[in-house]
């Protein structure tokens, strides 16, 4: 895995442990970033690259699970590696259902760093693919009309031509140019593609 435009980021308040760990992981090609405080963590910028973070229990500002919960509300996807020497079982199920990739118990080995490392980094590369992709079909809504738009949300719901004209009230030649159009700027080449597109980006949620 060519690890050179990934990002490991290290969140603990012990100096030596992100010393230790960024020497480390420098030599495996890793970019990496310290932080001995949460804030500073949630205050810096995070490049949308392969990235994860290791990131112990307790911190002197916000303890890790709550730095977790943190990065939740504001949509920070990167995965989570707990490193501690304070764990226990609670913490570790806790973290593990809030999708914690990894809890490694201090001390671990090189081979459980790496390995926890590695699922990390190819999870983000997931992310950051399918939220790429999701971009894109953004884009390509934005660029409907609004009666073209609301036309999209129609279909999205599985209505045919002649079931939208008539709860529109509008002629049925119309939503087909309508439809056609809609199909035509979102690029999809089948009705289960669209109502696809529709669902990734919450289009079948709203009402109308």
């Amino acid at each position: 895995m060519n690890n050179r435009s990934s990002i490991v980021y290290i969140v603990d308040d012990d100096v030596s442990v992100c010393r230790a760990l960024t020497l480390l992981l420098k030599l495996h090609g890793f970019k990496v970033e310290t932080f001995t405080r949460a804030a500073g963590f949630l205050a810096c910028s995070h490049p949308k690259v392969p990235s994860c973070l290791l990131l112990d229990i307790r911190l002197p500002d916000m303890n890790g699970l709550a730095l977790q919960d943190a990065m939740a509300v504001r949509k920070l996807s990167i995965p989570i590696i707990f490193i501690t020497g304070h764990g226990d079982i609670p913490m570790s199920v806790r973290a593990m259902k809030a999708g914690a990739i990894d809890f490694l118990p201090k001390p671990f080995t090189k081979k459980q760093l790496f390995d926890a490392v590695t699922l990390a980094i190819l999870k983000s590369k997931a992310q950051n693919k399918e939220q790429s992709g999701i971009s894109k079909i953004k884009r390509r809504i934005s660029s409907l009309s609004p009666r073209e738009l609301e036309v999209f949300r129609f279909v999205a719901k599985g209505m045919l031509n002649k079931q939208i004209a008539r709860k529109r009230g509008t002629a049925l030649q119309t939503i087909k140019v309508h439809r056609s159009r809609v199909m035509q700027k979102m690029q999809a080449k089948t009705v289960t593609e669209l109502i696809h597109y529709a669902q990734k980006c919450g289009i079948t949620s709203l009402q109308g």
